[in-house]
C-alpha cells in the first residue's frame, strides 16, 4: 500500500569531505578519497581513517562543548544546526511538543570511554569524570539535540549497526505519518575512529590493508577491493509532511517516499550470500513508495569496499534492476561512518535527486566482472533522478532501505 511522502526541508552534513552540505557535496562529486594515515592510530595494524577536516568543537559547537559532549554529539549538533537553519523553521516559535528527534548511532562515546578507562587504570577511581556515563551513552545525542532545539516530542536513538542512520529516518516517517509529530530531526552520528574500535575491525579482517596508498584504499565494487576505511561524521534531515511544508512555503529538497527493513537471520557479520533479506527490504520500500524497480534512476549503494558485501549487494541490484539505475558508493570518498553512514548517504541521495547529479565511486579502476551494474566512476554524471534508493546494511543482518523521489 502506498503511503504519503514526507518532505525533506532541511539538510545538514559533517563528513570527511568537509563541514557543511556544500563542502560535503562538492567533495563527493569531486571523487577524491578523504582517507589519510591517521597519527592517532600510529602503531596499529591499520592506521588509515577518514576524519572530518578542520572540525573544532569550540568553533562549530561552542566553548563549553569540550566539557559536555563526546565528539559524536558535537558532530550531530553541528549538522543539526545547519539542517534546521536550512529548513527555515524557528525553534523559538515552533510547538516543541510536536517536534521529534530520532538519531542513529552504533557506538556512542568511544573516545570518552577509552580516555576515562585509561584514567581509571593509571590514576584510580577518583580520576574518573562524574560525567562519564552521560557523555558516552548513545541516547545522549538525541537528548542534547532536544535541549538545543527545545524539541520535547518523541526522542530516541536507533542502533542497527551500520544501518542505524537509515533506520532512524524510517522511524521518523512513522512518527509523521501517525501524526505524533509535525517535524522530526532525523539522521545519524558517529565518531568511532579510536584505537580500540579500529583494532577490533582490523582483527576481523574488515579493514583495507592498503597502507601504502591510503587514498586508494576504499574502492567499492573494484576487483581489488580488500576492506573498508573507517570514517566519522553526521547527517541530519529535517522531515515534515509534504502538505505542511507546502502550506508554509518551504523549499522541498526531495521527498522520502518509502522505507523497508528486514533481517537476514544468517550470520553475525557476513551478509546472506543469497541476499534474501536485502531483496525483501528493497521490495518493501519500493512498494511503500508506490514505484517499481524499473522506476529507479539511481542507487546510493551500501558499497563498503569489502569483498562479500559488495558482491551480495551487486547481485541483488542486478537481479532487481539490471543496469538501468546509475549506481554509486560515496564511501569511496568519505569512508564508512558506521552508524552515521545511512543518514549521510540519505542526504547525498536527496542531493542527487535535487541536483540531477550522481557522484562517482572513488577509486573504481577495474570494476569487478561479477558486478553487473552501471557503477558511476571517473566523475559525476548528470542525470535526471526522479526515483532513487539508498541501501544500508548492518552487522547482525539488519537491513534498511529508503526511497527518495523528486518534489
Amino acid at each position: 500500500m502506498t503511503t504519503p511522502a514526507i518532505a525533506i526541508t532541511g539538510l545538514g552534513l559533517v563528513t570527511a569531505a568537509g563541514v557543511g552540505v556544500e563542502a560535503s557535496w562538492r567533495g563527493v562529486c569531486g571523487g577524491a578519497s578523504a582517507a589519510r594515515r591517521d597519527p592517532t592510530l600510529a602503531g596499529l595494524a591499520v592506521d588509515i581513517s577518514c576524519t572530518v577536516p578542520g572540525f573544532s568543537a569550540g568553533k562549530h559547537v561552542g566553548r563549553r562543548s569540550a566539557l559536555m559532549h563526546d565528539r559524536f554529539v558535537q558532530l550531530a549538533i553541528a549538522a543539526a544546526r545547519e539542517a534546521v537553519a536550512d529548513s527555515g523553521l524557528d525553534p523559538r516559535t515552533w510547538d516543541g511538543a510536536r517536534v521529534g528527534v530520532v538519531i542513529g548511532c552504533g557506538l556512542g562515546g568511544v573516545a570518552t570511554w577509552e580516555k576515562q578507562h585509561r584514567a581509571l587504570l593509571d590514576k584510580g577511581p577518583d580520576a574518573v569524570s562524574a560525567l562519564l556515563i552521560p557523555t558516552l551513552v548513545p541516547n545522549m545525542v538525541a537528548g542534547h539535540l532536544s535541549m538545543e532545539f527545545a524539541a520535547t516530542g518523541p526522542n530516541f536513538v536507533t542502533a542497527t549497526a551500520c544501518a542505524s542512520g537509515a533506520t532512524a529516518i524510517g522511524a521518523a516517517l512513522d512518527l509523521l505519518r501517525d501524526d505524533r509529530c509535525d517535524v522530526v530531526l532525523a539522521g545519524g552520528s558517529e565518531a568511532g575512529v579510536s584505537p580500540l574500535i579500529v583494532t577490533g575491525f582490523a582483527q576481523m579482517g574488515a579493514l583495507s590493508r592498503r597502507l601504502s596508498e591510503p587514498q586508494a584504499a576504499s574502492r567499492p565494487f573494484d576487483v581489488d577491493r580488500d576492506g573498508f576505511v573507517i570514517g566519522e561524521g553526521s547527517g541530519v534531515l529535517v522531515l515534515e509532511r509534504a502538505a505542511d511544508a507546502v502550506a508554509r512555503g518551504a523549499t522541498i529538497r526531495a521527498k522520502v517516499a518509502g522505507y523497508g527493513a528486514s533481517a537476514d537471520a544468517y550470520h553475525m557479520t557476513a551478509p546472506d550470500p543469497d541476499g534474501t533479506g536485502v531483496l525483501r527490504a528493497i521490495g518493501t520500500a519500493l512498494e511503500a513508495a508506490g514505484v517499481t524497480p524499473d522506476d529507479v534512476d539511481h542507487v546510493n549503494a551500501h558499497g563498503t569496499s569489502t569483498p562479500l558485501n559488495d558482491a551480495t549487494e551487486a547481485k541483488v541490484l542486478a537481479k532487481l534492476m539490471g543496469t538501468r539505475p546509475a549506481v554509486t558508493s560515496t564511501k569511496g570518498v568519505v569512508g564508512h561512518a558506521l552508524g552515521a553512514a545511512g543518514a549521510i548517504e540519505a542526504a547525498f541521495t536527496a542531493l542527487a535527486v535535487e541536483t540531477a547529479t550522481v557522484p562517482p565511486t572513488a577509486n573504481l579502476v577495474n570494476q569487478d566482472p561479477a558486478v553487473e551494474l552501471d557503477v558511476v566512476a571517473g566523475g559525476p554524471r548528470e542525470r535526471r533522478v526522479d526515483v532513487a534508493i539508498s541501501n544500508s546494511f548492518g552487522f547482525g543482518g539488519q537491513n534498511a532501505v529508503l526511497v527518495f523521489t523528486s518534489p
